[in-house]
């Protein structure tokens, strides 16, 4: 954004001392201003489509006033220089920016696949989950293997009596 403002800015110096000279005519260079700063304001709004329109009607502006002889030759080829120049830093920081938020896109895009793919996962964990861990089988009561004691006792007939 920089470089273009300092484009427009260089272009708007050229056209600010062009008074009275005979190479640019006073109405033409009022335009020509009033032009260069809505390509100004609109690039440094970040405003890239609006400054590249803007940059359209100045070079429309420019080329009816050199036809009108307004503006000498040397005086268009030197003001639309820097339209150029202005028009280049522009598109490429539009295309930059466009492939920022492309870029963006793809990474959001293949986070959300993962997500969606992590989810999955973890759904078919859950699911396949209970089918693995099956209820252990109830303890079955523990043998008596000592036998019965059928009336035995310890004092067989010690002290009856």
């Amino acid at each position: 954004m920089p470089a273009a403002l300092l484009a427009g800015l260089l272009t708007a110096g050229a056209l600010a001392g062009c008074g009275p000279a005979p190479e640019l005519g006073h109405g033409a260079a009022s335009q020509l201003q009033t032009q260069v700063l809505a390509v100004s304001q609109a690039a440094a709004a970040n405003d890239r489509a609006g400054a590249l329109k803007h940059l359209d009607e100045l070079l429309t502006r420019l080329d009816a006033a050199a036809a009108s002889g307004e503006v000498s030759f040397r005086r268009h080829q030197s003001i639309k220089s820097s339209i150029d120049a202005v028009r280049a830093d522009l598109v490429a920081q539009q295309a930059a920016a466009e492939a920022a938020r492309k870029a963006a896109e793809t990474a959001s895009a293949k986070q959300a696949a993962a997500a969606q793919a992590a989810a999955q996962a973890a759904a078919a964990a859950a699911q396949a989950a209970p089918a693995a861990v099956a209820p252990a089988p109830a303890p079955a009561p523990a043998a008596n293997g000592t036998g019965s004691a059928k009336g035995k006792s310890k004092d067989k007939g010690k002290g009856k009596g």
